[in-house]
């Protein structure tokens, strides 16, 4: 290593106590705390129109007392050594660093590492290179674009909609596809089709199922209960005979270890984190933690990442601890190659912890309870990804009855293999083909099995499901839309910032808000809200970086076309702010109110604004129409309605606000509390979890996580049964803890 006054810069301050012990006393360590500098503010800092771009970038006034270290420090400095993250934002703050710091470009040095250990540290600095010029400029094209969109659109969606809403070049078709899904769903029409399964014995073995494959040599078409019972008295006193026994093995290969988009994916799927969550956690995680004995330590390798490639010395380290706590047996005869995407950057590894050695459990002390759930799946991950495939032994039976052909399928686990440390979750939940395989008995070619029912099941296509966070990063990814470091905040803007998406539970459901402003958009910004389009410019973003393109002939192909839609839709564009008629007077003028959008969501006001401003908050929410029923307010004689509040449905008296009376919409099950008259009734906790509590709270504080169904109790005629569900299976079972009544529920029909 160099012996001089050396300048070394990183991004964030957690960095600088971490490296600095890596390096000797001839190196000052510094934090910039993120870009020094970006586009101002108040204007577009670019001008079109011309030829050569030239952004106009401004130190952030955030940022002023920083430089000004940074200046003095590099002023006594020899050499600078940029030390930011290794992506093309990286990149570009280590260009506006050094065209601040104004240091000698000979003087210059890039650094990067893709784990913060004092391995890689003083690796990187012993091959030090220069600032890559075509990764500025991808990074520059990206924000003179994101720049472009943003302040063109959001302009005239506050003029056309409201104000304080946003447009962006990939959040607007990230919307799109929620809203999209959302109208399939809509749209959507179920169709009926059955299935027909055969109970079997053989001889004094268990018995197992078989599913109907074929009718007179044809794959079976059931789409009705009819159909599927003229089947079944076509079978009547047909021999059920085994015609055919096929054994063989199925390998199931390891996940892949992770990169961005996999990691936000499983997080969410598995710990329930939002994708800004996991790349919080994962920051921590990278840029160090102080361990007991041996202080600041980074643990992960750089998570923004869309490459699964590993380094050698990683997976020697994997393999020697896969053959010391696993044995030998579990390990590959060569390491395995997994296989990026054709965008992904290579020079970028997977993410992987930095030290396998350090399991969860050696460093659960040091870490907060996130983050040791964050390193467990990263390190889990990682060490399967090196072990040997799990293998079944497989058996698929295919048997004869009459003018039918039946198959019997079975798979059991020989060898773990991999899933002895990590098992990859699922966004449905539902059993994988290997965890629901069914046994299936030792059976022989010509043996006669014994029939002990058909059941035919009747069943319904669903619609496809709603976006989760995991399975919008999925379908962003699998269309080139944004790139890895991108997806947390992309996210964090539709949902939070925006809400053009909302979040219940895991599922995310479009806005109405959301719903306008795609429809506003999509007719005459076409490019913007396609899907191909905005792919295609990301590769164009890629090609910039391999110094294919030209970053400016990028950015003007896209204005020309921008520009034109833009001025065809301030002028044809409706506007949403003229507002619909409520049918109702004003109170203060008795003039018509109209229902309006404003910055905080919808409000009547009166039509005459502005010489009368009387305006009524409705909440930025659409306001469901009371629901009539059969009672009467028992205070004062008016009907009773059912109303739509914050934590569900209620009933209330229609003579509301001057009179007050409420209570809950029950299930007509009475509470089973010994002297109460409540019922019970659905409710919803603050967090949003659903519940059945008695509607005589808070006087009786009887509570039920699952939902009551008013039948008896077969076994101890307790006045109610609770349905459940879970995996796939649904079942209903006592409310009563002391009885055992249990019965899985499922479309058969006898």
């Amino acid at each position: 290593m160099a012996k001089r006054s050396s300048l070394v810069v990183v991004e964030s301050p957690t960095k600088v106590k971490t490296i600095q012990k890596y390096l000797d006393g001839n190196f000052v360590v510094k934090a910039s705390m993120g870009h020094v500098r970006d586009l101002p503010k108040s204007k577009m800092g670019v001008d079109f129109k011309k030829k050569i771009l030239k952004p106009e970038y401004v130190v952030s006034p955030s940022k002023k007392k920083v430089l000004d270290e940074l200046k003095k420090a590099a002023a006594e400095a020899d050499i600078l050594y940029v030390a930011t993250d290794p992506d093309r934002e990286g990149e570009a703050i280590g260009w506006h660093l050094a065209e601040e710091l104004a240091v000698d470009k000979r003087k210059v040095f890039r650094i990067t590492f893709n784990e913060i250990t004092e391995r890689a540290v003083r690796a990187a600095f012993e091959r030090p290179g220069k600032i890559d010029l075509k990764k500025v400029d991808a990074q520059q094209a990206r924000r003179v674009l994101d720049r472009l969109v943003g302040y063109k659109l959001s302009p005239l969606l506050w003029d056309k909609v409201q104000r304080g809403l946003s447009a962006g070049r990939v959040q607007s078709v990230a919307v799109r596809l929620v809203v999209d899904r959302e109208r399939e769903i809509e749209g959507f029409q179920k169709e009926e089709y059955w299935s027909l399964h055969a109970r079997l014995s053989p001889d004094g073995r268990p018995e197992f199922e078989a599913t109907l494959r074929e009718v007179d040599g044809e794959k079976p078409s059931l789409p009705d209960e009819a159909t599927t019972r003229a089947v079944m008295a076509s079978l009547d006193g047909a021999t059920f005979r085994v015609r055919s026994v096929t054994r063989g093995e199925r390998k199931r290969n390891a996940a892949p270890p992770f990169i961005t988009s996999t990691l936000q994916q499983e997080a969410g799927r598995r710990l329930g984190f939002s994708a800004k969550k996991t790349m919080t956690i994962a920051q921590q995680l990278y840029e160090g933690v102080e361990l007991p004995k041996d202080g600041q330590v980074g643990l992960i390798t750089y998570m923004r990442t869309d490459s699964v490639r590993i380094a050698g010395e990683a997976q020697d380290e994997a393999r020697a601890l896969v053959t010391k706590r696993w044995g030998r047996q579990y390990l590959p005869d060569t390491p395995p190659v997994y296989k990026s995407r054709g965008s992904a950057q290579e020079a970028h590894e997977a993410i992987r912890p930095a030290e396998v050695r350090r399991d969860p459990k050696s460093v659960a002390r040091a870490l907060t309870k996130d983050q040791l759930a964050l390193y467990r799946l990263i390190w889990e991950r990682f060490v399967s990804s090196q072990m040997m495939p799990a293998v079944y032994d497989t058996v698929a039976a295919d048997i004869e009855a009459g003018r039918a052909v039946f198959r019997a399928q079975g798979s059991t686990l020989r060898f773990d293999g991999f899933m002895a440390v990590y098992v990859e979750s699922r966004e449905d939940e539902t059993p994988s083909e290997d965890e629901a395989a069914a046994v299936v008995p030792p059976l022989e070619e010509g043996e006669i099995l014994a029939l002990l029912g058909l059941d035919p099941r009747q069943h319904f296509t669903q619609p496809p499901p709603r976006y989760t966070e995991a399975s919008l990063i999925k379908a962003l990814e699998e269309l080139g839309i944004g790139r890895p470091s991108t997806y947390a905040q992309i996210l964090g803007t539709i949902i939070n910032d925006r809400g053009y998406v909302h979040r219940e539970r895991r599922t995310l459901f479009p806005t109405e808000l959301g719903v306008t402003v795609t429809d506003k958009l999509s007719p005459f910004f076409p490019e913007i809200m396609d899907v191909e389009f905005t792919a295609q410019l990301e590769e164009h973003l890629d090609n910039i970086e391999e110094g294919e393109r030209k970053w400016g002939d990028v950015v003007h192909e896209f204005y020309g076309p921008f520009a034109t839609d833009l001025l065809r839709a301030e002028k044809e564009m409706s506007s949403e702010k003229i507002g619909v008629e409520t049918g109702e007077a004003c109170p203060e003028c008795a003039k018509p109110l109209i229902e309006r959008r404003g910055r905080f969501g919808k409000f009547v006001a009166c039509s005459s604004y502005p010489e009368c401003k009387y305006t009524r908050d409705l909440g930025g929410k659409e306001r469901p129409e009371d629901e009539p029923t059969d009672e009467t307010c028992p205070n004062c004689g008016k009907p009773m309605v059912i109303k739509h509040g914050r934590f569900g449905r209620f009933v209330a008296c229609s003579g509301y606000p001057e009179c007050k009376t409420t209570k809950p919409v029950t299930l007509g099950i009475k509470c089973p509390e010994e002297n109460c008259k409540g019922e019970i009734a659905q409710r919803r906790s603050r967090r949003g979890k659903i519940f059945y509590g008695c509607s005589a709270y808070p006087d009786c504080k009887f509570v039920l996580w699952n939902r009551p169904v008013a039948a008896p109790c077969p076994t101890c005629q307790a006045a109610f049964i609770v349905d459940r569900a879970a995996r796939g299976r649904h079942w209903r079972e006592c409310a009563r803890a002391t009885c055992d009544w249990k019965s899985e529920v499922e479309t058969t029909v006898a």
